[in-house]
């Protein structure tokens, strides 16, 4: 199928979405069914279904004109935008031009863009021109709530205080670029300490039902700890959701899926069974704590399937029925979620996208005609991995990298 045809076929889709939820047709919802919640103590409103800025990487402008067209037709006035990619930027951009009042963002700071890669910096000039790239490609002066990017670590959030990156934060709030300060983290360990700083009103936190039974001794991308899961939540993890919902903080949630939407296929979850995307978002909002799901849809489809959620009979939100009726369990040893916290790459290999590649490739069990035509197209292949492991030392997976671009050269490249 030619570019053509699919870009008029998302567009179609895009249509159709938008005029089922602007009427309230059977399968999907209209724009009064969307809830809202407190942002905490911020005074914000913010839809429980929110968007990830993820799929945005592989859309058009006009697809990502139409995207924005039916998240917001269904309610939706909230996005998450870590990611420094410009064609990211620009599109969301694009997508909210002219009605920057429908849709509040959750902006990063400490994110840029250098040699054509996404980086996490602490450095202040960095951080600075980040900032700044992201406000102009936005088409805004303000972002509601500014992100202090990924902090993992109890000594990556002492190295917080006193130095000129906080400040900087701080400053940007005084001069009204930023309304609100959150973080975000996929440690509970640093999110309990975020909270009680006082610093923060809002945290960005990886939760969903696997993450929560990782015991916070273990570090849930240790290869291990999938393999001892808790029977209930992981105590700090407790004291972190109690503490937020008892402090007006507000917690919204990534990786809702697991990373990569590895919940919702049997093959591919920690718990050896799939959920549905409704019985994830379910399991989220039940917290007390959570304002809003981010959900990483990519397409037409993904995103009526999170909207669904509105319209979902509470038998279908009915996680603890599916939870209790898993008896296996397998290892998610090695498992990418395609966070792009591998880069910046010597070698500007696109590491995320090669490995979903790759896991798509061997959930088909081969590679199709259409993955390997995105894989040719591609600037940089696997074969150009130089076997350094800079990348691995920054994933929080643990992923194998090195082995992982040896296998995509065998599957893509040995038939070349």
């Amino acid at each position: 199928m030619s570019n053509y045809m699919k870009k008029k076929l998302f567009l179609c889709g895009a249509l159709v979405l938008m005029l089922c939820l602007m009427s309230g047709c059977v399968g999907t919802q209209s724009n009064n069914d969307m809830k809202y919640r407190e942002l905490g103590s911020t005074g914000l409103k913010v839809s429980e279904i929110g968007l990830g800025c993820g799929g945005f990487e592989y859309m058009t402008k006009d697809e990502a004109r139409a995207f924005m067209d039916a998240a917001i037709a269904g309610g939706v006035n909230y996005i998450d935008l870590y990611d420094a990619n410009p064609t990211v930027r620009d599109n969301i951009g694009y997508g909210i031009k002219g009605r920057r009042g429908k849709m509040m963002i959750q902006g990063h700071i400490g994110t840029c863009w250098v040699n054509g890669q996404y980086k996490r910096t602490r450095d202040l000039e960095e951080t600075k021109a980040g900032f700044d790239d992201m406000l102009k490609r936005l088409g805004t002066k303000y972002i509601e709530v500014g992100m202090i990017h990924i902090t993992d670590s109890p000594e990556q959030w002492s190295e917080l205080e006193g130095s000129e990156y906080l400040a900087y934060v701080q400053q940007l709030k005084k001069e009204g670029k930023i309304k609100h300060i959150g973080v975000s983290s996929h440690n509970a360990e640093v999110a309990l300490m975020a909270a009680k700083s006082g610093l923060v009103e809002v945290i960005m936190f990886s939760l969903n039902p696997v993450f929560d039974r990782i015991s916070s001794s273990q570090s849930v991308w240790d290869s291990n700890s999938y393999k001892n899961m808790l029977p209930g939540i992981d105590p700090v993890r407790v004291e972190l959701y109690d503490y937020c919902a008892s402090h007006s903080i507000a917690i919204t949630v990534m990786k809702v899926f697991a990373g990569g939407g590895r919940l919702l296929r049997a093959e591919s979850s920690p718990l050896g069974f799939a959920l549905t995307p409704v019985q994830c978002i379910s399991y989220c909002l039940s917290k007390p704590c959570v304002t809003t799901a981010l959900c990483g849809a990519g397409n037409m489809e993904e995103l009526e399937s999170d909207l669904y959620y509105m319209r979902a009979t509470e038998e279908e939100k009915d996680y603890n029925k599916a939870l209790l009726a898993g008896n296996s369990r397998k290892s998610g040893l090695g498992d990418c979620t395609y966070c792009n916290h591998c880069a910046p790459c010597p070698e500007k290999i696109n590491i995320s996208k090669i490995n979903e590649l790759l896991d798509k490739a061997l959930q088909q069990g081969g590679v199709s005609v259409q993955l390997q035509k995105e894989y040719d197209a591609l600037e940089k292949d696997a074969s150009d991995c130089i076997q350094c492991g800079s990348c691995e030392t920054r994933c929080p997976f643990e992923v194998p990298i090195r082995e992982r671009m040896k296998k995509a050269v065998e599957m893509f490249e040995s038939a070349k």
